[in-house]
């Protein structure tokens, strides 16, 4: 059988030179990626398809091409219905090697930028906020799974890849071989996948306990039982009903507003008067992640993580509210404040230390040392200031590739 590549078009000239007559465990690896690697029951590797420090990096894995064509399908599925996900590329079938003897099926998908696996994070001086938001964000991603009617199978930290967003982290599904679309999922099927959840979770931080590496005083299944909880209050708050006082006009205002602080936009409600209680009956109907980004991306084109729109919003807001320009509509003004604010502090960084860390995130972060900073000096140091001791203190030793870039 013929080398045959079926996928994006305008990655395959990208993956096409790859040693695909070499077995996947005998590839060079660049030490730098494969820091970024997570642990997999299959031999992965992280490759660029050129020796250009700044191509595109591809996850490559061996598997069967029925797993391998059933992932790219579901990837694709996920990607087109916006889900949390890595990119599906292409599957690579009909491999031979130099011997003429068959090599196994590969599935290419495009690494995802500035995102870690649990190992690395937890592996290095972090906090049990910190561990706690990373349990918030897989509940999240669950939840938005669960939503789309997709039941994972194989819920885990080593299928998940993590981003920095804000003071948080957004969690993106790696693995999905095992996962399966349908119309709706009964409370049945969505239990299966939060025992696998528990399961998981709970087995992967005990390992790394037994490693030494976790943070000292945690308990991998508490630990792991805060996913479940977390996922279980933000399905109630998206899926049940409410009681709300009728006589309150600002009752249904502040119901949606708490689901647009969950990053929830609700696209359809039922509202009416409950029969027994006479109070107002709030029922969501139909719901949408990604309220805040959505909006950011309408006003400024900003592609970010859900907390980090919502931060940059909450700073365009008060640079609306103090510079009160009677007449100018809100996407102008949207177009000034990335003008005055935005982008001159992203061009503020030297050049040589751009790329470390992603821009929204960089630019959330930077607001905080100003707000630590202004504390300390009792006065505000401005955006300028903050930024420079920024770019002096704190990203030369930043770490969200993957790589330790303090000796550069």
């Amino acid at each position: 059988m013929a080398l045959r590549i079926t996928g994006l078009g305008e990655e395959i000239a990208a993956i096409s030179g790859l040693p695909w007559d070499r077995a996947l465990e005998d590839w060079p690896e660049d030490p730098q990626l494969a820091q970024k690697r997570g642990i997999s029951r299959h031999i992965v590797r992280l490759v660029r398809a050129t020796q250009n420090p700044d191509s595109p990096v591809y996850a490559v894995k061996e598997t069967v091409p029925e797993f391998a064509n059933r992932e790219y399908a579901i990837l694709r599925q996920l990607s087109q219905l916006s889900a949390p996900c890595v990119e599906q590329v292409a599957v690579v079938e009909g491999r031979i090697d130099s011997n003429g003897e068959a090599l196994p099926c590969a599935i290419v998908t495009r690494f995802l930028p500035y995102s870690l696996p649990y190992r690395v994070l937890l592996s290095n001086s972090v906090t049990s906020h910190e561990i706690n938001t990373m349990a918030s964000a897989l509940a999240l991603l669950l939840v938005r799974l669960h939503l789309l009617g997709f039941w994972w199978g194989d819920c885990s930290l080593s299928n998940t890849l993590f981003r920095r967003d804000a003071e948080g982290f957004a969690a993106y599904l790696v693995d999905a071989e095992t996962g399966e679309f349908q119309k709706t999922l009964s409370d049945g099927q969505r239990e299966h996948d939060l025992d696998i959840a528990m399961f998981n979770v709970a087995a992967e931080l005990e390992d790394l306990s037994l490693s030494g590496v976790l943070l000292p005083g945690m308990e991998p299944v508490r630990a792991a039982e805060t996913v479940i909880r977390r996922y279980r209050r933000i399905w109630i708050a998206l899926k049940e009903r409410q009681l709300l006082d009728p006589h309150d006009r600002h009752a249904v205002e502040r119901a949606m507003r708490a689901l647009h602080d969950l990053g929830f936009t609700v696209e359809e409600v039922s509202i009416a008067i409950d029969g027994d209680t006479q109070m107002l009956s709030f029922q969501p109907k139909l719901v949408a992640s990604g309220y805040h980004s959505a909006r950011l991306r309408e006003l400024m084109g900003l592609e970010t993580e859900e907390l980090q729109a919502k931060r940059i919003l909450a700073s365009f807001d008060r640079y609306r509210a103090r510079e009160e320009r009677i007449g100018v509509s809100i996407h102008v003004m949207a177009k000034i404040w990335l003008a005055e604010i935005f982008d001159p502090i992203v061009k503020r960084v030297p050049e040589s230390m751009r790329g470390r860390v992603e821009h929204a995130q960089m630019f959330h972060e930077i607001l905080e040392n100003r707000w630590q900073l202004s504390g300390v000096e009792g006065v505000d140091v401005g955006l300028e200031f903050a930024t420079d001791n920024y770019v002096a203190q704190i990203l030369p030793s930043r770490q969200d590739s993957g790589v330790d870039v303090s000796a550069d």
